[in-house]
This record gives structure tokens, sequence and C-alpha cells, in this order.
């Protein structure tokens, strides 16, 4: 009934006006209809989109923030219980309704100016918005940071609407060998486009809710592959920035060496958008002052045409073995060569193997982590569960373990026992200096310069991420395809790994602080593919909730 409304009361101003006034006052029908007719569907509405509204008060950043609580409250914990938000902000909508009176008075900030971005869990916001940040566990459920994460600081400063706190796989999927998409507090999230499929991770959260509407776009962070693959599996856009471009101050670690935090959004021009915005030096992260002295407008880098005259190389060593995303991953290229593009194929690692057979990354990862989560507990103002390093974590799930290790998919906590038992000794700087080599010297580095090229093309499913991951490189994936009708579902132990419809991306991958380029190629590729919208999420998994029905009431 509430979608009729306004039609209904459209037509009641009509009708008042032809008795009284005269058919002249039919404009206000024609601009009641009209601007109904503009609110921009949810689902898919872009930062662009919704600003536009905004600016010309089709509709507020309280409807909005309403409209999308609402559409959470669809799909979260009801109906297909999709689990991708923790927590949404109690603050969310005293904030929209200041930003709008601030919109009113002086104009917006910044083009994110009353947009809702959710937050993946392991982000920290400051304790007045009356928001937990736990990584997903109970271990630091009500513990107070300091201040918000830097990136989070800016999205405020931005005037951006901290939405809420988006579920990721535990720990950033550092605790043991785990579903994707499972935090003891958020429960086992899924993917909007199969029932019960794995959404991947570790932004699980951040994917989901960006890929159905449940917010205008997500943070996410990435360690190795976290940002990409849930972008992928959720057909989105993800960029995965160079580590220090964007700020992990305030960010539940992984490793400083490989941690960075990027948007995770429906179209590259919203990932730009957010991007700008959290990109640039911190003194709370010193890796971000190895950067370039000014962040660029990475919406600059927009251009349809971006593609034409670039060289892209195709390490099919690192392409995977999926033949349906092979396929998709071919047609693709040539595609792009249609587009004005040279593709060197193959154009493969000279350490490819060297690489591929590598136990660095796990050494290196497993000992930051020791390290780099008791300097984050030990920053904290305070921790009600007394707990302060990674022995007291562990502890705390065999103590905890009806909410942490739940039997029969959750009771895994290897990686932590793992890392507990690291030092940083001789073995551990000889890994992270062969990372560097392997990832970089000798790596994509190395790879760029013998074929002559401006990035690396890659099915985002393959083994794209590790290359970057060790390197400290960007990523940027876009849509590609989906997985066909035909393909027989696997079984939920617990989640679905393979299913008709399951997104998978397309990856462009390059040298230091190259996301500029990055972007224009994956933006050119994007507006001549438009494949977001060739299939859309299961039925139940959509929220039917839109600014119509919240507007005005």
């Amino acid at each position: 009934m509430r979608r009729i409304r306004l039609p209904l009361l459209a037509g009641f101003f009509l009708l008042t006006c032809l008795l009284l006034l005269g058919t002249a006052c039919s404009d206000i029908d024609g601009d009641i209809i009209s601007t109904r007719a503009a609110l921009p569907d949810l689902y898919e509405a872009s930062i662009a989109e919704l600003q536009d509204g905004l600016e010309k008060g089709h509709f507020s950043s309280v409807d909005l923030v309403t409209a999308y609580f609402a559409r959470i409250e669809e799909v979260n914990l009801q109906g297909p219980t999709l689990r991708a938000v923790i927590e949404t902000n109690p603050s969310a909508l005293s904030q929209a309704a200041a930003l709008d009176a601030e919109r009113k008075a002086k104009g917006p900030r910044s083009a994110l100016h009353g947009i809702p971005i959710l937050l993946k869990d392991n982000i920290a916001t400051r304790a007045s918005d009356g928001m937990n940040t736990t990584a997903g566990s109970f271990a630091l459920l009500g513990s107070i940071p300091p201040r918000d994460a830097t990136v989070a600081a800016k999205l405020r400063a931005a005037g951006a609407i901290l939405l809420g706190k988006a579920n990721l796989s535990e720990w950033a999927h550092f605790r043991g060998n785990l579903a994707s998409g499972f935090s003891g507090r958020g429960g086992q999230a899924t993917s909007p486009y199969f029932p019960l499929a794995d959404p991947s991770g570790s932004s699980s959260g951040s994917g989901i809710g960006s890929a159905i509407g449940l917010t205008a776009a997500a943070l996410g962070s990435e360690t190795d592959g976290s940002i990409v693959s849930p972008s992928s599996r959720n057909n989105l856009v993800g960029i995965k920035p160079t580590v220090g471009l964007t700020s992990r101050a305030g960010v539940i670690p992984i490793s400083v060496h490989q941690d960075t935090v990027g948007p995770i959004a429906r179209s590259v021009a919203d990932a730009a958008s957010i991007l700008t915005v959290i990109a640039g030096r911190d003194p709370l992260d010193n890796f971000t002052l190895a950067q370039p002295p000014r962040v660029p407008n990475f919406l600059d880098a927009l251009k349809p045409n971006g593609l034409k005259g670039v060289r892209l190389g195709v390490p099919r060593l690192f392409q995977g073995n999926d033949q349906n995303i092979i396929a998709a991953f071919n047609t693709s290229i040539a595609l792009i060569k249609s587009l004005g593009a040279t593709v060197i194929d193959p154009a493969e690692f000279l350490d490819a193997e060297e690489m591929l057979a590598s136990n660095n990354e796990t050494t290196v990862l497993d000992t930051d982590f020791k390290v780099d989560i008791q300097n984050y507990i030990s920053g904290l103002l305070e921790v009600p569960t007394n707990v302060t390093d990674l022995a007291d974590l562990i502890a705390f799930n065999i103590a905890h373990a009806d909410e942490e290790l739940i039997p029969p998919f959750y009771t895994d906590q290897s990686e932590f026992i793992a890392s507990e038992n690291t030092s940083m000794n001789a073995a551990y700087f000889a890994a992270l200096a062969a990372d560097k080599d392997l990832g970089q010297t000798r790596g994509i580095d190395a790879t760029l310069k013998k074929f002559n090229l401006d990035a690396i093309l890659l099915p985002t499913d393959g083994f794209t991420s590790e290359p970057a991951a060790i390197a400290g490189y960007p990523i940027v994936t876009v849509p590609l395809g989906f997985q066909p009708d035909n393909v027989t579902a696997t079984a939920a132990n617990p989640v679905v790994e393979r299913a008709p419809g399951l997104p998978f991306g397309i990856s462009f991958m390059g040298t230091a602080f190259s996301e500029f380029d990055l972007i224009t190629y994956a933006f050119a590729y994007e507006q001549a593919t438009h494949t977001r919208l060739k299939r859309l999420a299961f039925p139940a998994a959509i929220p039917k909730t839109q600014l119509a029905d919240v507007i005005g009431k």
C-alpha cells in the first residue's frame, strides 16, 4: 500500500487545484510525479545520483539513513539472514539531521556529504557514536579506542555518515581455518547471489552490503585478497591501495607490512570518490609518508577511452583453474584489445614458480600479527574483557567456546596458535626481505619492465592477490561475469563454494602508487561492459524498501 500513496496524494492535490484555481496549478502534480520518478533505486544508486537528489531536495540524508536501516532490517537477520551488518550506528540519524541542516546553511562539504558508508568492523570509530570495534570477536566487545581510525575521521570530515559496522571473517580471517564471512559476533555471512553461498572475505559484510544497496558503499581492508576477493564474489568494484596510500591508524591489524584500507562499491566512480577522501599522509602511520606529496582526485582518472594505447600483460601461471572464469577472461581480452589496448599474452613473472611455492608470507604475517595486535590492544582506552595480547585472545576463545569456538564448523584457531609461537628472529627478517624481492623487484616491477607494460591483467579469482600483497602494490577489480546456470551447486559446508550465478571479477594490478592509472583502465573496461547489472542477487536477498517508502514518515 505504501507504494501507491504518492500517486494518490498527487491526484488529490491535482483535483484540489482544478476545483479551486484551475488547470494552471497542475504543475504541482507534475512536480510531485517527476520528483518521485527521480528517486534513485537504492539497489544500484550511485554516490553522484544520491548527492544530486540531496542537492535538489528530493530526499534528505535522514531519509537515506532511514531507508538503509529498513533495508538492513529486511535481509540481515530476517529473510535470507545474510548477516552482512554486525551493528548499525545509533547516532546515524542525528548525524544525518545535522548534515541536512548544514547543507541548507552552507552547502555540501564534499561529494560524500550526507552519504551513508558502512565500515568493516576492524575500523575504529569514536566511542561517542555508540558503536563497537571488535574484528567480529567478543574479546574486544566494549573496548574503547582513543579516536576514530584515520580513514573514518576523513570520511566524517568529508560529511559522510558512518552507517554501521560490517561483518567480516573474524580477525580479518586470521584466527584459523574457518569459512569466509564468519565471526563470533556476526555469525555466518553469506552472498546475496545464491542462498548460503560463500561471500568471500575477509571484508565479507562490506561486499554484501554494497552489492544489494544496504549502504551507498563500504570500506574494507586487505592483507591478502580481503578487498578484491569479496568484491569479485559480490559483483563489485574493489580498490586495494598501495600499502601507505591510506592510513592504517586505528585499524585492527594483521601486518604492518601488508595491511591496507580501501573502498568497495558498485562502480569505479564511487570507489574513486571514496579513495580520494581517505588517501593521504598521516603522522600516525609512518608508511603513508612514502606516498607522493599530493593525493590526486581519482575522479579525474575516469576516462572512457582510458585503455587506448595501454600495454597490459597476462601472467597465465596465475590465472587459476576455473574454466568458466578463464573463458570469460579470454573473451574480455578480445574486448580490451578492441578498446585500443595491446595485450601481451602470456607475460609470465620470471619468479612465478618460486612465488607460487614460497611460504615467506606466512612467516611474515604470523610474526607481525603477534606484535601488531598487542600494540593495538595496548592503545585502547578500555578493554572490559582484560585481554592484552594474543595469548589472552587464545585463552578467551577457549573460555568462551560457546560464542567463539562453535561446532562443527568454527572451532579452529590454528592461525592464532601458529602466530603465538613466532618471534622476530633471523628467519622472519629473511622472509620479509625475500617477499619484497619476490613481489616487487623480481615480481611485479620486473614483469612490467621486461614486457614494457603499464599494468598486469588477471582474473581476480586466480593467483592475483598474493603478488600484490607481498609487494604492497595496488589492485583494482571490476565485475567480469557469472557462473553459468548449468553449474551444479556444492553442498553448504557450512557455505556453498560454487553455484550458478556466483559473480567473479577481473583485476588490473600495477606498481606502487599507480592507482590513478589502474582506475583509468578499470573505468574504461567497466563502461564498455556494464557487467554488474547483467545479473541481480537472488530475489529474497534484494531489499524492497526504497526512498519513496520513507520520505515524509
